[in-house]
Protein backbone atom coordinates (compact mmCIF):
# COMPACT_ATOMS: atom_id res chain seq x y z
CA UNK A 1 0.00 0.00 0.00
CA UNK A 2 2.85 2.37 0.81
CA UNK A 3 4.50 1.60 -2.53
CA UNK A 4 1.24 2.25 -4.35
CA UNK A 5 0.71 5.53 -2.52
CA UNK A 6 4.24 6.61 -3.38
CA UNK A 7 3.71 5.74 -7.05
CA UNK A 8 0.46 7.72 -7.13
CA UNK A 9 2.17 10.70 -5.52
CA UNK A 10 5.04 10.63 -8.01
CA UNK A 11 2.64 10.28 -10.93
CA UNK A 12 0.53 13.17 -9.68
CA UNK A 13 3.58 15.36 -9.25
CA UNK A 14 4.73 14.49 -12.77
CA UNK A 15 1.36 15.39 -14.23
CA UNK A 16 1.28 18.66 -12.35
CA UNK A 17 4.80 19.48 -13.49
CA UNK A 18 3.59 19.21 -17.08
CA UNK A 19 1.27 22.18 -16.61
CA UNK A 20 2.97 24.80 -18.75
CA UNK A 21 1.06 28.05 -18.28
CA UNK A 22 2.94 29.94 -20.99
CA UNK A 23 1.02 30.53 -24.23
CA UNK A 24 1.93 28.50 -27.29
CA UNK A 25 4.68 30.50 -28.96
CA UNK A 26 4.59 31.24 -32.68
CA UNK A 27 6.74 33.99 -34.23
CA UNK A 28 4.97 36.35 -36.64
CA UNK A 29 4.88 35.40 -40.29
CA UNK A 30 5.49 37.92 -43.06
CA UNK A 31 4.43 37.93 -46.68
CA UNK A 32 7.80 38.56 -48.35
CA UNK A 33 8.48 39.64 -51.94
CA UNK A 34 10.15 37.29 -54.40
CA UNK A 35 12.99 39.71 -55.19
CA UNK A 36 14.43 43.04 -54.19
CA UNK A 37 13.38 46.15 -56.10
CA UNK A 38 16.87 47.58 -56.35
CA UNK A 39 18.62 44.39 -57.45
CA UNK A 40 19.22 45.54 -61.02
CA UNK A 41 22.93 45.02 -61.56
CA UNK A 42 23.21 42.16 -59.07
CA UNK A 43 22.56 38.47 -59.40
CA UNK A 44 21.80 35.79 -56.83
CA UNK A 45 25.11 34.47 -55.54
CA UNK A 46 26.03 30.84 -56.06
CA UNK A 47 26.75 28.77 -52.90
CA UNK A 48 30.49 28.95 -53.58
CA UNK A 49 30.42 32.74 -53.74
CA UNK A 50 28.43 32.95 -50.52
CA UNK A 51 30.81 30.58 -48.74
CA UNK A 52 33.83 32.60 -49.82
CA UNK A 53 32.71 35.64 -47.83
CA UNK A 54 30.84 33.89 -45.01
CA UNK A 55 33.36 34.16 -42.18
CA UNK A 56 35.33 37.17 -43.44
CA UNK A 57 33.10 39.18 -45.76
CA UNK A 58 35.69 41.93 -46.18
CA UNK A 59 37.84 39.60 -48.27
CA UNK A 60 35.68 40.51 -51.29
CA UNK A 61 37.73 43.73 -51.44
CA UNK A 62 40.99 41.75 -51.83
CA UNK A 63 42.87 44.11 -49.50
CA UNK A 64 45.35 42.47 -47.07
CA UNK A 65 45.67 45.67 -45.05
CA UNK A 66 41.92 45.76 -44.45
CA UNK A 67 41.93 42.06 -43.56
CA UNK A 68 44.70 42.64 -41.03
CA UNK A 69 42.83 45.52 -39.42
CA UNK A 70 39.64 43.45 -39.18
CA UNK A 71 41.56 40.65 -37.47
CA UNK A 72 43.02 43.17 -35.02
CA UNK A 73 39.54 44.55 -34.33
CA UNK A 74 38.17 41.08 -33.57
CA UNK A 75 40.98 40.51 -31.08
CA UNK A 76 41.35 43.89 -29.36
CA UNK A 77 38.26 46.07 -29.75
CA UNK A 78 37.01 47.01 -26.24
CA UNK A 79 33.38 47.52 -27.31
CA UNK A 80 33.39 43.99 -28.68
CA UNK A 81 34.85 42.78 -25.38
CA UNK A 82 31.98 44.46 -23.53
CA UNK A 83 29.46 42.66 -25.77
CA UNK A 84 31.21 39.34 -25.03
CA UNK A 85 30.93 39.96 -21.29
CA UNK A 86 27.23 40.84 -21.63
CA UNK A 87 26.71 37.48 -23.30
CA UNK A 88 28.67 35.72 -20.54
CA UNK A 89 26.50 37.39 -17.89
CA UNK A 90 23.31 36.44 -19.75
CA UNK A 91 24.44 32.80 -19.78
CA UNK A 92 25.10 32.94 -16.03
CA UNK A 93 21.62 34.37 -15.41
CA UNK A 94 20.18 31.39 -17.28
CA UNK A 95 22.20 29.03 -15.07
CA UNK A 96 21.00 30.87 -11.96
CA UNK A 97 17.37 30.44 -13.03
CA UNK A 98 17.87 26.73 -13.76
CA UNK A 99 19.40 26.14 -10.31
CA UNK A 100 15.96 26.60 -8.72
CA UNK A 101 14.81 23.35 -10.33
CA UNK A 102 17.05 21.32 -8.02
CA UNK A 103 17.01 20.77 -4.24
CA UNK A 104 19.11 23.13 -2.21
CA UNK A 105 21.33 21.03 0.04
CA UNK A 106 23.62 22.39 2.72
CA UNK A 107 25.71 21.23 5.66
CA UNK A 108 27.03 23.00 8.71
CA UNK A 109 28.48 22.61 12.14
CA UNK A 110 28.65 24.58 15.36
CA UNK A 111 30.88 24.49 18.42
CA UNK A 112 29.88 26.61 21.41
CA UNK A 113 30.49 26.87 25.16
CA UNK A 114 27.56 28.47 26.96
CA UNK A 115 26.90 29.90 30.42
CA UNK A 116 23.53 30.93 31.77
CA UNK A 117 22.97 33.70 34.26
CA UNK A 118 22.40 32.69 37.87
CA UNK A 119 19.68 35.33 37.99
CA UNK A 120 17.92 34.41 34.81
CA UNK A 121 14.15 34.57 34.67
CA UNK A 122 12.22 31.74 36.32
CA UNK A 123 15.39 30.14 37.74
CA UNK A 124 14.79 28.59 41.14
CA UNK A 125 17.37 29.16 43.84
CA UNK A 126 17.13 25.45 44.66
CA UNK A 127 17.86 24.48 41.02
CA UNK A 128 20.86 22.23 40.53
CA UNK A 129 20.97 22.49 36.74
CA UNK A 130 24.42 23.39 35.39
CA UNK A 131 25.16 26.98 34.51
CA UNK A 132 27.90 26.10 32.00
CA UNK A 133 27.58 23.54 29.24
CA UNK A 134 29.01 23.01 25.76
CA UNK A 135 26.85 22.44 22.67
CA UNK A 136 28.41 20.87 19.59
CA UNK A 137 26.39 19.89 16.55
CA UNK A 138 26.70 18.75 12.96
CA UNK A 139 23.69 19.44 10.74
CA UNK A 140 22.58 18.82 7.17
CA UNK A 141 19.55 20.40 5.52
CA UNK A 142 17.71 20.25 2.23
CA UNK A 143 14.77 22.09 0.71
CA UNK A 144 12.99 21.82 -2.61
CA UNK A 145 10.09 23.55 -4.32
CA UNK A 146 8.53 21.20 -6.88
CA UNK A 147 7.89 23.11 -10.09
CA UNK A 148 4.25 22.06 -10.42
CA UNK A 149 3.25 25.02 -12.58
CA UNK A 150 6.52 25.28 -14.51
CA UNK A 151 7.24 28.68 -13.05
CA UNK A 152 10.92 27.88 -12.68
CA UNK A 153 11.07 26.15 -16.05
CA UNK A 154 9.52 29.14 -17.79
CA UNK A 155 11.86 31.47 -15.93
CA UNK A 156 14.75 29.31 -17.14
CA UNK A 157 13.42 29.35 -20.69
CA UNK A 158 13.08 33.13 -20.48
CA UNK A 159 16.70 33.57 -19.39
CA UNK A 160 17.96 31.05 -21.94
CA UNK A 161 16.20 32.87 -24.75
CA UNK A 162 17.50 36.20 -23.47
CA UNK A 163 20.98 34.67 -23.53
CA UNK A 164 20.37 33.69 -27.15
CA UNK A 165 19.31 37.28 -27.83
CA UNK A 166 22.53 38.44 -26.18
CA UNK A 167 24.47 36.11 -28.47
CA UNK A 168 22.71 37.73 -31.43
CA UNK A 169 23.55 41.15 -29.99
CA UNK A 170 27.19 40.09 -29.85
CA UNK A 171 27.08 39.07 -33.51
CA UNK A 172 25.33 42.36 -34.38
CA UNK A 173 27.94 44.38 -32.50
CA UNK A 174 30.79 42.50 -34.16
CA UNK A 175 29.31 42.98 -37.61
CA UNK A 176 28.58 46.65 -36.98
CA UNK A 177 32.12 47.33 -35.77
CA UNK A 178 33.61 45.44 -38.70
CA UNK A 179 31.51 47.46 -41.12
CA UNK A 180 32.42 50.71 -39.37
CA UNK A 181 36.10 49.85 -39.70
CA UNK A 182 35.73 48.97 -43.39
CA UNK A 183 33.78 52.17 -44.05
CA UNK A 184 36.42 54.32 -42.34
CA UNK A 185 39.22 52.47 -44.11
CA UNK A 186 37.66 52.93 -47.53
CA UNK A 187 37.00 56.55 -46.65
CA UNK A 188 40.71 56.99 -45.99
CA UNK A 189 41.55 55.41 -49.32
CA UNK A 190 39.16 57.84 -51.01
CA UNK A 191 40.86 60.73 -49.24
CA UNK A 192 44.23 59.38 -50.40
CA UNK A 193 42.98 59.69 -53.96
CA UNK A 194 41.70 63.21 -53.29
CA UNK A 195 45.08 64.21 -51.88
CA UNK A 196 46.75 62.79 -54.98
CA UNK A 197 44.42 64.82 -57.21
CA UNK A 198 45.14 67.94 -55.15
CA UNK A 199 48.88 67.40 -55.33
CA UNK A 200 48.69 67.11 -59.10
CA UNK A 201 46.45 70.18 -59.31
CA UNK A 202 48.73 72.20 -57.02
CA UNK A 203 51.73 71.32 -59.18
CA UNK A 204 49.80 72.53 -62.26
CA UNK A 205 48.64 75.67 -60.43
CA UNK A 206 52.21 76.45 -59.41
CA UNK A 207 53.26 76.26 -63.05
CA UNK A 208 50.35 78.57 -63.92
CA UNK A 209 51.51 81.04 -61.28
CA UNK A 210 55.00 80.91 -62.75
CA UNK A 211 53.72 81.48 -66.28
CA UNK A 212 51.40 84.35 -65.34
CA UNK A 213 54.14 85.89 -63.25
CA UNK A 214 56.56 85.90 -66.16
CA UNK A 215 53.91 87.33 -68.45
CA UNK A 216 52.96 89.95 -65.87
CA UNK A 217 56.54 91.08 -65.23
CA UNK A 218 57.16 91.07 -68.98
CA UNK A 219 54.22 93.42 -69.52
CA UNK A 220 52.28 90.83 -71.56
CA UNK A 221 49.60 90.01 -68.96
CA UNK A 222 47.79 92.10 -66.40
CA UNK A 223 48.21 91.90 -62.64
CA UNK A 224 44.67 90.52 -62.44
CA UNK A 225 45.77 87.31 -64.17
CA UNK A 226 48.67 86.94 -61.77
CA UNK A 227 46.40 87.49 -58.75
CA UNK A 228 43.85 84.95 -60.02
CA UNK A 229 46.54 82.34 -60.48
CA UNK A 230 47.90 82.87 -56.97
CA UNK A 231 44.37 82.82 -55.50
CA UNK A 232 43.62 79.53 -57.23
CA UNK A 233 46.84 78.04 -55.86
CA UNK A 234 46.06 79.21 -52.31
CA UNK A 235 42.54 77.73 -52.46
CA UNK A 236 43.88 74.37 -53.63
CA UNK A 237 46.44 74.30 -50.79
CA UNK A 238 43.71 75.10 -48.25
CA UNK A 239 41.60 72.27 -49.66
CA UNK A 240 44.60 69.97 -49.35
CA UNK A 241 45.01 70.88 -45.67
CA UNK A 242 41.30 70.23 -45.00
CA UNK A 243 41.46 66.86 -46.75
CA UNK A 244 44.56 65.90 -44.75
CA UNK A 245 42.68 66.81 -41.56
CA UNK A 246 39.77 64.56 -42.52
CA UNK A 247 42.19 61.72 -43.17
CA UNK A 248 43.85 62.14 -39.78
CA UNK A 249 40.47 62.07 -38.01
CA UNK A 250 39.48 58.85 -39.79
CA UNK A 251 42.87 57.36 -38.94
CA UNK A 252 42.27 58.16 -35.26
CA UNK A 253 38.84 56.49 -35.46
CA UNK A 254 40.36 53.34 -36.95
CA UNK A 255 43.00 53.29 -34.20
CA UNK A 256 40.29 53.23 -31.54
CA UNK A 257 38.39 50.49 -33.38
CA UNK A 258 41.43 48.21 -33.43
CA UNK A 259 42.28 48.97 -29.80
CA UNK A 260 45.38 51.09 -30.50
CA UNK A 261 46.51 54.47 -29.19
CA UNK A 262 45.76 57.05 -31.96
CA UNK A 263 49.11 58.80 -31.53
CA UNK A 264 50.96 55.52 -32.13
CA UNK A 265 48.88 54.34 -35.08
CA UNK A 266 49.60 55.19 -38.70
CA UNK A 267 48.11 54.01 -41.94
CA UNK A 268 50.36 54.52 -45.00
CA UNK A 269 48.76 56.29 -47.96
CA UNK A 270 47.79 54.48 -51.15
CA UNK A 271 47.03 56.56 -54.23
CA UNK A 272 45.75 53.97 -56.71
CA UNK A 273 42.88 52.12 -55.04
CA UNK A 274 39.63 50.86 -56.59
CA UNK A 275 38.64 47.55 -54.89
CA UNK A 276 34.91 47.63 -55.69
CA UNK A 277 33.63 44.01 -55.63
CA UNK A 278 32.14 42.94 -58.94
CA UNK A 279 29.39 40.71 -57.50
CA UNK A 280 27.77 40.98 -54.08
CA UNK A 281 25.79 37.99 -52.73
CA UNK A 282 22.30 39.40 -52.28
CA UNK A 283 20.23 36.20 -52.08
CA UNK A 284 16.44 36.37 -51.95
CA UNK A 285 14.27 38.30 -49.48
CA UNK A 286 13.03 35.19 -47.68
CA UNK A 287 16.62 34.42 -46.62
CA UNK A 288 17.07 37.81 -44.95
CA UNK A 289 15.19 36.70 -41.82
CA UNK A 290 17.81 33.98 -41.32
CA UNK A 291 20.83 36.14 -42.14
CA UNK A 292 20.40 39.13 -39.84
CA UNK A 293 21.52 38.71 -36.20
CA UNK A 294 19.43 41.70 -35.08
CA UNK A 295 16.30 39.99 -36.41
CA UNK A 296 17.27 36.79 -34.59
CA UNK A 297 17.81 38.76 -31.38
CA UNK A 298 14.43 40.48 -31.66
CA UNK A 299 12.72 37.12 -32.22
CA UNK A 300 14.47 35.56 -29.20
CA UNK A 301 13.36 38.45 -26.99
CA UNK A 302 9.81 37.89 -28.15
CA UNK A 303 10.12 34.20 -27.24
CA UNK A 304 11.52 35.17 -23.82
CA UNK A 305 8.60 37.52 -23.20
CA UNK A 306 6.24 34.66 -24.09
CA UNK A 307 7.83 32.47 -21.41
CA UNK A 308 7.58 35.35 -18.91
CA UNK A 309 3.78 35.19 -19.26
CA UNK A 310 3.93 31.62 -17.92
CA UNK A 311 5.95 32.84 -14.94
CA UNK A 312 3.34 35.50 -14.14
CA UNK A 313 0.47 33.03 -14.51
CA UNK A 314 2.09 30.54 -12.14
CA UNK A 315 2.06 33.16 -9.36
CA UNK A 316 -1.72 32.64 -9.00
CA UNK A 317 -1.24 29.00 -7.94
CA UNK A 318 0.01 27.56 -4.65
CA UNK A 319 3.71 27.00 -4.01
CA UNK A 320 4.74 23.79 -2.28
CA UNK A 321 7.99 23.55 -0.33
CA UNK A 322 9.54 20.34 0.96
CA UNK A 323 12.21 20.62 3.60
CA UNK A 324 14.18 18.42 5.92
CA UNK A 325 17.21 18.39 8.15
CA UNK A 326 19.20 15.94 10.24
CA UNK A 327 22.33 15.86 12.35
CA UNK A 328 23.89 15.16 15.72
CA UNK A 329 24.17 17.23 18.87
CA UNK A 330 26.24 16.59 22.00
CA UNK A 331 27.87 18.51 24.82
CA UNK A 332 31.17 16.90 23.92
CA UNK A 333 32.64 15.50 20.75
CA UNK A 334 30.82 12.17 20.70
CA UNK A 335 28.71 13.40 17.81
CA UNK A 336 28.37 10.35 15.60
CA UNK A 337 26.14 8.54 18.04
CA UNK A 338 22.59 7.44 17.34
CA UNK A 339 21.10 8.67 20.64
CA UNK A 340 22.55 12.13 19.89
CA UNK A 341 20.85 12.34 16.47
CA UNK A 342 18.12 14.77 15.54
CA UNK A 343 16.02 15.28 12.44
CA UNK A 344 13.17 17.33 11.10
CA UNK A 345 11.05 16.88 7.97
CA UNK A 346 8.04 18.74 6.71
CA UNK A 347 6.19 20.44 3.89
CA UNK A 348 4.59 23.82 3.41
CA UNK A 349 2.01 25.24 1.04
CA UNK A 350 1.53 28.91 0.24
CA UNK A 351 -1.59 30.00 -1.64
CA UNK A 352 -2.00 33.71 -2.45
CA UNK A 353 -5.45 34.87 -1.36
CA UNK A 354 -5.28 38.67 -1.42
CA UNK A 355 -2.31 40.76 -2.50
CA UNK A 356 -4.00 43.94 -3.70
CA UNK A 357 -3.91 43.06 -7.42
CA UNK A 358 -0.14 42.43 -7.45
CA UNK A 359 -0.19 39.29 -9.58
CA UNK A 360 -2.87 40.62 -11.89
CA UNK A 361 -0.72 43.69 -12.58
CA UNK A 362 2.34 41.48 -13.16
CA UNK A 363 0.43 39.33 -15.64
CA UNK A 364 -0.93 42.34 -17.52
CA UNK A 365 2.57 43.82 -17.68
CA UNK A 366 3.91 40.52 -19.06
CA UNK A 367 1.33 40.52 -21.83
CA UNK A 368 2.15 44.13 -22.65
CA UNK A 369 5.89 43.38 -22.75
CA UNK A 370 5.21 40.50 -25.12
CA UNK A 371 3.21 42.80 -27.41
CA UNK A 372 6.07 45.32 -27.27
CA UNK A 373 8.63 42.70 -28.33
CA UNK A 374 6.33 41.53 -31.12
CA UNK A 375 6.05 45.06 -32.50
CA UNK A 376 9.79 45.56 -32.07
CA UNK A 377 10.36 42.41 -34.11
CA UNK A 378 8.20 43.80 -36.91
CA UNK A 379 10.06 47.12 -36.79
CA UNK A 380 13.40 45.30 -36.98
CA UNK A 381 12.30 43.26 -39.99
CA UNK A 382 10.95 46.29 -41.84
CA UNK A 383 14.12 48.27 -41.08
CA UNK A 384 16.21 45.38 -42.37
CA UNK A 385 14.41 45.35 -45.70
CA UNK A 386 14.72 49.12 -45.93
CA UNK A 387 18.49 48.89 -45.37
CA UNK A 388 18.85 46.22 -48.05
CA UNK A 389 16.82 48.22 -50.55
CA UNK A 390 18.79 51.36 -49.67
CA UNK A 391 22.05 49.49 -50.16
CA UNK A 392 20.99 48.04 -53.48
CA UNK A 393 19.72 51.37 -54.77
CA UNK A 394 22.86 53.18 -53.63
CA UNK A 395 25.15 50.61 -55.21
CA UNK A 396 23.21 50.63 -58.47
CA UNK A 397 22.91 54.42 -58.77
CA UNK A 398 26.45 55.14 -57.66
CA UNK A 399 27.84 52.73 -60.24
CA UNK A 400 26.15 54.71 -63.01
CA UNK A 401 27.02 58.02 -61.36
CA UNK A 402 30.73 57.14 -61.20
CA UNK A 403 30.76 56.34 -64.91
CA UNK A 404 28.97 59.60 -65.74
CA UNK A 405 31.25 61.64 -63.51
CA UNK A 406 34.33 60.03 -65.03
CA UNK A 407 33.22 61.27 -68.44
CA UNK A 408 32.54 64.74 -67.01
CA UNK A 409 36.01 64.78 -65.43
CA UNK A 410 37.60 63.80 -68.73
CA UNK A 411 35.79 66.59 -70.53
CA UNK A 412 36.78 69.12 -67.85
CA UNK A 413 40.44 68.10 -68.21
CA UNK A 414 40.25 68.63 -71.96
CA UNK A 415 38.64 72.05 -71.47
CA UNK A 416 41.44 73.02 -69.07
CA UNK A 417 44.12 71.90 -71.52
CA UNK A 418 42.49 73.88 -74.34
CA UNK A 419 42.05 77.04 -72.22
CA UNK A 420 45.67 76.87 -71.09
CA UNK A 421 46.88 76.57 -74.70
CA UNK A 422 44.78 79.52 -75.82
CA UNK A 423 46.07 81.63 -72.96
CA UNK A 424 49.71 80.82 -73.68
CA UNK A 425 49.14 81.72 -77.34
CA UNK A 426 47.59 85.03 -76.30
CA UNK A 427 44.18 84.16 -77.76
CA UNK A 428 42.25 84.25 -74.48
CA UNK A 429 42.49 85.82 -71.01
CA UNK A 430 43.33 84.01 -67.79
CA UNK A 431 39.75 84.12 -66.53
CA UNK A 432 38.88 81.23 -68.86
CA UNK A 433 41.86 79.28 -67.51
CA UNK A 434 40.86 79.94 -63.89
CA UNK A 435 37.29 78.83 -64.52
CA UNK A 436 38.53 75.70 -66.28
CA UNK A 437 40.91 74.94 -63.39
CA UNK A 438 38.10 75.18 -60.85
CA UNK A 439 35.83 72.98 -62.97
CA UNK A 440 38.52 70.35 -63.60
CA UNK A 441 39.53 70.13 -59.95
CA UNK A 442 35.90 69.95 -58.79
CA UNK A 443 35.05 67.27 -61.38
CA UNK A 444 38.03 65.09 -60.52
CA UNK A 445 37.48 65.52 -56.77
CA UNK A 446 33.84 64.57 -57.12
CA UNK A 447 34.82 61.52 -59.14
CA UNK A 448 37.12 60.12 -56.47
CA UNK A 449 34.52 60.96 -53.78
CA UNK A 450 31.90 59.00 -55.70
CA UNK A 451 34.28 56.08 -56.02
CA UNK A 452 34.78 56.08 -52.25
CA UNK A 453 31.02 56.29 -51.70
CA UNK A 454 30.54 53.38 -54.08
CA UNK A 455 32.92 51.24 -52.02
CA UNK A 456 31.26 52.32 -48.78
CA UNK A 457 27.85 51.54 -50.26
CA UNK A 458 29.09 48.01 -50.91
CA UNK A 459 30.00 47.73 -47.21
CA UNK A 460 26.56 49.02 -46.21
CA UNK A 461 24.90 46.46 -48.45
CA UNK A 462 26.97 43.62 -46.99
CA UNK A 463 26.05 44.85 -43.50
CA UNK A 464 22.35 45.02 -44.44
CA UNK A 465 22.53 41.43 -45.74
CA UNK A 466 23.99 40.13 -42.47
CA UNK A 467 27.66 39.87 -43.44
CA UNK A 468 27.49 36.11 -43.96
CA UNK A 469 25.88 35.42 -40.56
CA UNK A 470 23.26 32.70 -40.39
CA UNK A 471 20.64 31.76 -37.81
CA UNK A 472 22.38 28.38 -37.50
CA UNK A 473 25.26 30.22 -35.82
CA UNK A 474 22.96 31.11 -32.93
CA UNK A 475 23.49 28.75 -29.95
CA UNK A 476 20.48 26.68 -28.95
CA UNK A 477 18.84 26.96 -25.54
CA UNK A 478 20.83 24.10 -24.08
CA UNK A 479 24.25 25.25 -25.23
CA UNK A 480 23.88 28.77 -23.78
CA UNK A 481 24.11 27.26 -20.30
CA UNK A 482 27.76 27.68 -19.25
CA UNK A 483 27.93 24.53 -17.10
CA UNK A 484 25.87 21.66 -15.72
CA UNK A 485 24.11 21.57 -12.33
CA UNK A 486 26.69 19.15 -10.89
CA UNK A 487 29.80 20.95 -12.15
CA UNK A 488 31.95 22.34 -9.36
CA UNK A 489 34.83 24.77 -9.27
CA UNK A 490 35.33 28.40 -10.15
CA UNK A 491 34.99 29.23 -13.90
CA UNK A 492 38.36 29.81 -15.52
CA UNK A 493 37.94 33.45 -16.46
CA UNK A 494 35.30 35.35 -18.38
CA UNK A 495 34.60 36.15 -21.98
CA UNK A 496 34.36 32.49 -23.02
CA UNK A 497 31.46 32.92 -25.42
CA UNK A 498 31.63 31.22 -28.80
CA UNK A 499 32.87 33.05 -31.86
CA UNK A 500 29.53 34.12 -33.33
CA UNK A 501 30.01 35.51 -36.84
Amino acid sequence: MRLRATAVTVLGASLLSACNLAPVYEPPHFILPDSYQGSGPFRVAQPAAAAASRDAWWTVFNDPVLSGLEAQLNAANPDLGIAVEHYTQARDLAAEARSQLYPQVGAGGQLSDNRQSDRRLFRSFQSHSPDVEASNEVLGSASWEPDFWQQVRNLTREQQRLAQASAADLATARLSLQAELATDYLGIRGLDQQLQVLRQSIAAFEQAVEVTGLRYHGGVASGLDYARARSQLGSAKAQQSETALQRELLQHAIAVLVGAIPSAFTLPARHAYQPVPSVLPTGVPSQLLQRRPDIAGAERRMAAANAAIGVSRAAFYPNVTLFGGAGFQDSGFNLINLPDSLWSIGAGVMLPLFEGGLHRAELQRSWSQYAETRDNFRVTVLAAFQEVEDGLSSSQRLKAEVEQQHEASRQAAEALALSTTLYRDGLDNYLSVAVAQVAALAARTQEVQLQARQMQAAVSLILALGGGWNAKDLPDQRSVLPFGPFDYGVPAGTGTGPDLH
